[in-house]
């Protein structure tokens, strides 16, 4: 009782101290598990480990093969939360890089740490590729907290992050398929009978992954599934074909579990999210017992057997020269920057799947007596916990070093995305400012896609907002709801994270008609607040400027903004074509000849424009009653 209490306790602590610290929790699991595991040994009186995961006659917590069960279970939940994230629609957007990457670096990948593997370490071909194939996989779960606190321009992030996702499942799939090629045909690796092999758990992963999602989606759309069960019937159908699918296919499970979380994920479940929310919950209660489980079953000598100059040549070939070598090939001839792929090939971290697949597959082929199986798991322990080491603590160091750190946040990012959101969003993107919008509302995230603006569907009282790493560059919050609380609680809750250069909110109704209570992070205007917003948006379609010649004469376009009702100052844009978000208390602004005023509504008759950009296509009748949820 005492093992299995202190095991969970310490995995949620492990993980709390990566929240605190901001590095992936998979730094802390690894030496815990080490450290009550094999080097326990070191210093009990006994020589015992202080966890024991399998039972060794006189204790220990899983008897027999149990542990392979629980590992393997604990991993198709895991790889089915992370098929759950991708989107059809993201995936075709990261462009042919990401393509490349989980394609031709994989490849290199595979081939090149096999040949090192077997060059440097003296391993057989077949235990070589198997080591090649679980170290393809770059987990997003490790990757994530990474970039999180490292502002990089948006394409090199979405890069690493989608590269994570998708990985993920190939590389399980590449590991599975060459397990099968060693186990297969009693030794006789490339015969048909591993062929064989190959082709049931692909056929076998995808036909039941395919069909229970698209079963299980049925019966959430009719909800044959009443809402109280909806989590745990899903866990239930996710074990059941993962189980199901082995039975047919030794290790198709995997695959099947992958295929099922992609297909609910891109089938516009209307409860998705909850089932997200859950998945991810649990995954992070499975990885903190998993890991430190893992860690804690290698024993002192196979950390003995990597104890060597050998391991550190091998370490080097596949992160400085395997790794470089599959990035800068597959983004050849792309638009990324030398110093981006650089970059790109120092963040390469692996992950859960790794270790996880790793454990599972060398205790396999060990118990089977492979010669060199006793390699693979101390071998991928030492790739994974040296990656995530030397990445977790350098790549802050080395974005700056190569010159891929933003040293200024000019992203915006505006929390709503009704007609007035996006209006203003389409005058930034067409100023070469990096704007998203979000919103609840899936109609207003719709529209804002329609017209080529980055929405993300989501609401300002989840906590995932604030891991968005595509938000890396965001330096201004704009709340521009029709509800005062949200734009309050935007205001509160993420002004740290994206509102180091400013953080405004429309006024509400009451603050506009004291003017004594002019809210320090009011924007715009004092006298104009959602509803006029909207109205002057509906009214006149198109955002305008005009140049000024002073700061006298900023002031008095100010006051003539004030007068008419629709008219509204949004942003000052300087020589260089830089924009000032205009705060309520806009006679504070610093002005310089040659500025532009940009503003909302009809012309300033008295002055002669310098461009007027007519937007009108974006507010339509329809909106009339539209109103933001978000």
């Amino acid at each position: 009782m005492l093992e299995l209490a202190g095991l969970i306790i310490f995995g949620i602590l492990a993980q709390w101290v990566a929240w605190k610290f901001k590095i992936p929790a998979i730094l802390p699991l690894i030496l815990i598990g080490l450290a009550v595991g094999p080097i326990a040994t070191l210093y009990t009186e006994d020589g015992t480990k202080l966890i024991e995961p399998i039972w060794n006659g006189e204790y220990g917590l899983f008897p027999g093969e149990s542990l392979f069960y629980f590992v393997s279970l604990a991993i198709s939940i895991i790889l089915f939360e992370g098929g759950l994230t991708l989107r059809r629609g993201e995936v075709l957007n990261v462009g042919p890089v990401i393509v490349k990457l989980i394609t031709v670096a994989v490849i290199i990948t595979f081939f090149g740490a096999g040949i090192a593997a077997h060059f440097i370490f003296g391993l057989s071909w077949q235990i070589s590729f198997l080591f090649a194939a679980l170290i393809i996989v770059t987990g997003p779960t490790v990757i994530t907290p990474i970039l999180r606190n490292i502002p990089l321009k948006k394409d090199v992030s979405a890069i690493l992050k989608w590269e994570g996702i998708l990985i993920d499942p190939i590389g399980a799939l590449v590991a599975v398929l060459v397990f099968e090629f060693i186990s297969a045909g009693e030794g006789h690796e490339f015969t048909q009978v591993a062929l064989a092999e190959f082709g049931k758990i692909v056929l076998f992963g995808f036909t039941f992954g395919f069909t229970f999602a698209h079963a299980l989606g049925f019966c959430i759309k009719k909800n044959i599934i009443p809402h109280y069960l909806l989590n745990v019937f899903t866990l239930a159908t996710v074990l059941g074909v993962f189980v199901l699918a082995d039975l047919f296919a030794h290790e198709s499970g995997l695959l099947a579990v992958v295929v099922m979380g992609m297909v609910l994920g891109n089938i516009n479940l209307p409860n998705i999210k909850e089932l997200l929310y859950f998945k991810e919950s649990l995954s992070v209660l499975l990885i903190s017992i998993l890991f430190i489980l893992l860690s804690a079953n290698i024993n002192i000598d196979d950390l003995l057997l990597i104890y060597n100059w050998d391991a550190l040549f091998l370490f080097v070939a596949v992160v400085f020269l395997v790794r470089p070598m599959g990035v800068f090939l597959s983004s050849f001839r792309s638009s990324l920057k030398f110093n981006e792929k650089l970059f790109i090939s120092w963040v390469g971290p692996r992950g859960i799947v790794a270790a996880g697949i790793a454990s599972l597959f060398g205790l396999k082929l060990a118990s089977q007596g492979i010669e060199g199986a006793q390699y693979i798991t101390p071998l991928v322990f030492m790739i994974v916990l040296g990656t995530v080491l030397l990445n977790a603590t350098t790549a802050r160091g080395f974005a700056k070093l190569v010159g891929v750190f933003l040293t200024s946040s000019e992203g915006i990012l505006i929390i709503g995305a009704s007609s007035i959101s996006r209006l203003i969003g389409a005058y930034l993107k067409k100023n070469n400012r990096h704007v998203v919008l979000v919103d609840n509302n899936r109609i207003n995230v719709r529209k804002a896609k329609e017209l080529g603006l980055e929405a993300i569907e989501g609401s300002v009282y989840a906590d995932d907002l604030g891991n968005n790493i595509e938000l890396n560059d965001v330096g201004y919050l704009m709340a521009l709801t029709g509800n005062t609380d949200i734009n309050k609680t935007a205001i509160s809750k993420f002004q740290k994270h994206f509102g180091e250069n400013g953080s405004f909110r429309v006024v509400s109704s009451d603050e506009m008609s004291d003017p004594e209570n002019n809210p320090q992070e009011g924007l715009f205007s004092h006298t104009d607040d959602y509803i006029k917003l909207t109205e002057v948006a509906r009214k006149f379609p198109q955002i305008q400027e005009i140049e000024l010649n002073s700061q006298e004469h900023y002031s008095g376009l100010i006051e003539i903004t004030k007068a008419d009702d629709d008219i509204i100052p949004l942003f000052v844009k300087d020589n260089e074509g830089d924009l000032s978000i205009i705060p309520s208390n806009s006679q504070e602004v610093q002005i310089e000849a040659g500025n532009m005023l940009v503003y909302l509504g009809k012309t300033i008759e008295t002055e002669i424009l310098k461009e007027s950009t007519d937007l009108g296509e974006i507010v339509s009748k329809d909106d009339k009653d539209e109103e933001d949820k978000n």
